[in-house]
């Protein structure tokens, strides 16, 4: 496993992210998102030791193209500096429960899990299920083994206020306010490039479980 090939390629082309630049080194690409599809290959197969509904994932359709899609954004440069890829029972893309993993020098790796931007009817049902039965979602946030990696929700994605129908007083509104139901861990560039990242990598996946668990029950 050639971490260290993945990073330097990311860190060379965030500096040099043109096209001129990435067609002459298509084949340093081509060898980084080779070994990436690598460690995505090796990562699913110890998830679904834990989750067998990852089962039967192609994990060469799991990835996110580095590519990015300039067409409404300011921001025009064409190419990524990051590698990712998500793992839910559907494949990516989808409005259920998973996992995502994130390579990017500089310490800014991370591994992240839960449900990411969901519409309208499925964010209502999450709401529901966290006003009526919160135990769950209490128990493992304040469970030690959760709490060594996640510090509860990631917050970057939430509503000002209270949603339609639930008061500004409620015990659960800093977790109603969201709108991405998700958490995640930061991992080092010596953590990524460490021989036992797969493991690390699962360890953390594993620990998302029941958060999945719990939003497929609010969702069945």
């Amino acid at each position: 496993m050639k971490m260290d090939l993945i990073l330097k390629f990311l860190k060379d082309i965030a500096r040099n992210n043109n096209r001129d630049w990435f067609e002459k080194n298509k084949a340093r690409y081509v060898a980084a998102k080779g070994e990436f599809d690598n460690v995505v290959a090796r990562l699913l197969e110890e998830m679904t030791k834990f989750d067998p509904s990852l089962g039967g994932l192609d994990p060469k359709k799991l990835s996110f193209r580095i590519y990015r899609d300039v067409r409404f954004s300011k921001d025009k440069r064409p190419y990524k500096v990051n590698m990712g890829a998500a793992f839910s029972p559907g494949g990516k893309l989808v409005q259920e429960p998973g996992y995502y993993l994130h390579v990017e020098p500089g310490n800014k790796s991370f591994v992240a899990g839960g449900i990411y931007m969901p519409d309208a009817s499925i964010l209502a049902r999450i709401r529901q299920e966290i006003d009526y039965n919160r135990q769950p979602l209490a128990k493992l946030f304040s469970s030690r083994s959760f709490k060594k990696y996640f510090d509860g929700f990631d917050d970057w994605d939430k509503l000002k206020t209270a949603p339609k129908g639930y008061p500004k007083d409620h015990p659960d509104i800093e977790w109603l306010k969201n709108k991405s139901f998700t958490v995640s861990a930061m991992l080092t560039d010596r953590e990524v490039t460490d021989r036992k990242f797969i493991k690390t990598a699962a360890a953390v996946f594993k620990e998302i479980k029941p958060l999945n668990d719990y939003i497929n029950e609010a969702l069945a």
